[in-house]
């Protein structure tokens, strides 16, 4: 039998397809440069909000923990403004958070990837998803009334009777709100995302890796650790980065749970507060130009925090996935 010959392609292409592409061209093009430039609009009015306050305290701004909006010239320190009290609780919080999400976030997506029936698995992953749909006020009330109680009558006792001779396991709070709690709450709010990604990059996993280690005798724990985890440790990683960039920016639930303190202390049981918290609780009620561009200057320090951990995900990311191979 004879085949027909295939009809030859035409040699020229019509108007619309070569003004289609350049459309989608400019169309693509467009919206990449409008991101960059959100993101350049952003940074450049921070950095002039805050020009005023960092000409007046210059980086000693990241260390200082004064934060004194007292406007009589009379009172010693008055409109002095710091954010080491700031960065140290927000560092402390998403700290806790990601100390409590990632194990728990990563035992989640192991399950529902691995381990879970499929019934099970159909109801519990879109649960979990569900929690980050949670707006984060009703987390900070949730936190109020049920959380912060049974933090103070169990979980803080129970932690400072076992581990009190360290320092950061303290005397518990009496109100239940503090630097304890708030990392609690960011935790369950991370948690979601981090369930979600490591799920996803687990089943992302060829499964003939999988029966093959289980074939070569591996028990399902071992094909776990030394298959999937090991495969799948760069996109771990970058999923903690996300978490910990979604827990440096939370500002409502940590206002409402991390009790507003003004000072460092070791003790995490104790009242606190993040960057986030302050700008949240004070942008509106400035009363200053310094005290309106020292709250500008706290965004900038927030967004370089978001910025060196993305970059540093990055190269973690860049790191494990050449040590793979990936890159040559």
């Amino acid at each position: 039998m004879s085949t027909p010959a295939a009809a030859r392609l035409p040699t020229s292409r019509h108007l619309a397809d070569r003004l289609g592409d350049r459309i989608l061209v400019g169309l693509t093009f467009g919206a990449s440069l409008a991101a960059v430039a959100v993101i350049g609009l952003i940074i450049y009015k921070l950095i002039d909000g805050a020009s005023l306050s960092m000409s007046t305290f210059g980086l000693g701004f990241l260390w200082h923990s004064t934060w004194n909006t007292a406007q009589s010239s009379g009172v010693i320190g008055a409109n002095t403004f710091g954010a080491g009290t700031l960065i140290f609780g927000t560092v402390v919080t998403s700290g806790i958070a990601l100390l409590l999400a990632v194990p728990l976030g990563i035992a989640i997506g192991v399950y529902l990837a691995m381990l879970a029936p499929g019934r099970v698995g159909a109801v519990i992953g879109p649960l979990v998803e569900l929690l980050a749909a949670v707006p984060s006020v009703i987390i900070g009330l949730w936190g109020i009334i049920v959380l912060g109680p049974f933090l103070r009558s169990t979980i803080e006792p129970a932690l400072h009777d076992v581990l009190g001779f360290i320092p950061i396991f303290g005397t518990p709070s009496a109100s239940g709100l503090g630097v304890f709690t708030a990392g609690v709450a960011l935790a369950i709010m991370v948690l979601p995302i981090i369930a979600s990604i490591s799920r996803d990059l687990f089943l992302s996993v060829p499964s003939e890796l999988k029966d093959g280690a289980l074939a070569l005798g591996a028990t399902r724990w071992e094909m776990i650790r030394g298959v999937v985890l090991d495969s799948t440790r760069a996109g771990l990683v970058a999923a903690t980065i996300l978490g910990l960039s979604r827990a440096l920016g939370e500002a409502i639930a940590v206002t409402q749970l991390i009790g507003a303190g003004t000072l460092i202390n070791k003790n995490v049981f104790t009242s606190g507060d993040s960057i986030a918290s302050r700008i949240a609780e004070q942008f509106t009620s400035a009363q200053t130009n310094l005290w309106t561009s020292s709250l500008f200057y706290c965004a900038v320090v927030l967004l370089g925090m978001g910025l060196v951990a993305n970059v540093g995900a990055q190269l973690i990311v860049r790191r494990f996935a050449r040590r793979q191979g990936v890159f040559h």
